[in-house]
């Protein structure tokens, strides 16, 4: 793993974390409890802070930056960004799921409970309602709900199995 401070920010890590051996935090990074950053995944805290929740799991090859002087990314408890999805200074609420290859921009905030499919892209500056989002550009196809609740949720729990395979490594 890359930990690296950057203009006097130290990535900082909550207990029970797994972050794998080629990711990448740098700067003004910080991380709750039982969280996970995979293989490949970049979180670079340069020019805005990157704050995740507990429970946050970042899947292989995701990116997380903001834009200078105009966001940070702040996420909530119980979220998996996907593989290859892209946060860039946005916020983005609890129990949520940002799908594979995703893109969520700047300023834009997802409410809890809400998943983000897979390839689906949130402008700049949206403001979401629960539900599901899928297409370029993301749009709601489904309201929210409990069970939409779960399936986000139920998503990051499996994750926090998964670390638990690779911490007794």
């Amino acid at each position: 793993m890359i930990l690296k401070e950057l203009n006097g920010c130290r990535p900082v890590i909550g207990r029970n974390s797994f972050i794998a051996d080629n990711a990448v935090l740098v700067g003004d990074v910080s991380l709750g409890d039982d969280c996970s950053i995979w293989y490949g995944a970049v979180l670079r805290g340069d020019v805005g802070s990157i704050t995740l929740g507990n429970r946050v799991n970042v899947q292989d090859g995701a990116v997380m930056h903001a834009t200078n002087r105009r966001s940070v990314v702040k996420i909530g408890d119980d979220v998996s960004i996907g593989h290859n999805a892209v946060v860039h200074g946005a916020v983005i609420g609890n129990d949520v799921l940002v799908g594979m290859g995703a893109v969520v921009m700047d300023n834009a905030v997802v409410p809890d409970g809400t998943v983000i499919a897979a390839g689906a892209v949130v402008l700049s500056g949206s403001v979401l309602e629960p539900g599901i989002y899928a297409g370029v550009p993301a749009r709601k196809v489904k309201d929210g709900s409990a069970a939409v609740t779960a399936m986000a949720h139920g998503n990051a729990s499996g994750y926090l199995e998964y670390k638990t395979w690779y911490r007794e490594d």
